[in-house]
């Protein structure tokens, strides 16, 4: 009997150091989120500034800089496609003070077009939040006689070879759009590579090149101007910035989809707690009005959500982009 008590004993204080412990980790963890920050984030732009990813990050730092209490300083890092700046969080202190805003291209496209970049998107990065995604238009030259997307297909296929497409270059989200709508039309359309967009429009004004899937900030003028024609929109749902414009499938092309993802990662190990405070802030941050405004000047609608939510982003985007490379063939020097 005195054994069996002791037994008993000895039980329930081992299970109450448990309790205890956990407690303890429960308490400490709480105790982080709510004390972070307590000094500057810096948040990464693994891009040149002036363009879309920096001019978003930056309206989305200030209002964070507002509800945090604490700056959160823009550090562009750019080059190697967006690799540097990326791998430069990757092997960061997980401690919420150095965060990344990546894309599309650094997270779901890189890989697939450099198996040895210098990072694993899924293992060495925590995700956080998405911010915003950011559709193309198709867009097509008033040389050829079509007004809608049904008639650009049935043009292109009575003149195979004949007609081509701009990208902004080789292995960017415009080329794939280009060869993702190649590879479900099965239309023969040449690949012109520009290094930039805006070094397209001239040319597809005047009919040298056929179509290029650009921007709704850098079309929509020429499309007012009457300089080109817009046929869809690329996202799955119209965009309440040019709600007028069919989605592709809308227009005759059901499942095509193609949009840029700006979601903000944390280096690996990142604890929870902190995480979950960034990723709540976020999305405060994008859905103020004023946020929403500046996003829309850059054609991109305004997100948020949930770690997993970004994780999901990144992992179907890999696997959609990964297959139209492979197809495609596609390779960067």
């Amino acid at each position: 009997m005195t054994q069996s008590l002791g037994l008993r004993t000895r039980t329930f204080g081992a299970l109450a150091l448990v309790a205890l412990v956990l407690l303890g980790a429960l308490a400490s963890g709480t105790a982080i989120a709510q004390a972070y920050p307590t000094r500057t984030i810096r948040l990464v732009v693994p891009f040149p500034p002036g363009g879309a990813t920096d001019i978003i990050t930056r309206s989305v730092a200030q209002k964070l800089s507002e509800q945090l209490g604490q700056s959160v300083v823009v550090d562009n890092k750019p080059g190697a496609g967006g690799s540097i700046g990326s791998d430069l969080v990757a092997k960061a202190a997980p401690d919420g003070y150095t965060i990344l805003m990546a894309t599309t291209s650094t997270h779901s496209i890189g890989p697939a077009l450099n198996p040895k970049l210098p990072y694993n998107p899924e293992r060495d990065f925590a995700p956080v939040s998405l911010v915003a995604t950011s559709p193309n238009l198709l867009v097509v030259t008033p040389t050829i006689p079509v007004n809608n997307l049904k008639e650009f297909i049935a043009y292109a296929q009575a003149h195979p070879g004949q007609l081509n497409y701009a990208s902004s270059g080789t292995g960017t989200i415009v080329h794939l759009s280009g060869e993702l709508f190649k590879s479900m039309t099965g239309l023969d359309i040449v690949h012109v590579p520009y290094k930039g967009t805006a070094l397209a429009l001239p040319d597809l004004i005047n009919g040298q090149v056929t179509m290029i899937f650009d921007n709704i900030v850098s079309a929509m003028p020429q499309v007012k101007s009457g300089k080109v024609k817009v046929l869809a929109i690329s996202s799955a749902k119209r965009s309440s910035l040019v709600p007028d414009v069919p989605t592709m499938a809308e227009a005759g092309l059901p499942g095509y989809t193609s949009d840029t993802y700006f979601g903000v990662f944390a280096p690996p190990g990142t604890p929870k707690e902190i995480v979950d405070r960034l990723s709540r802030e976020l999305a405060k941050a994008v859905n103020a009005p004023d946020v929403k405004e500046r996003l829309a000047g850059q054609g991109a609608e305004a997100v948020g959500g949930s770690p997993a939510d970004l994780a999901k982003a990144v992992r179907a985007d890999a696997e959609k982009w990964g297959k139209v490379i492979k197809n495609a063939g596609v390779k960067v020097e």
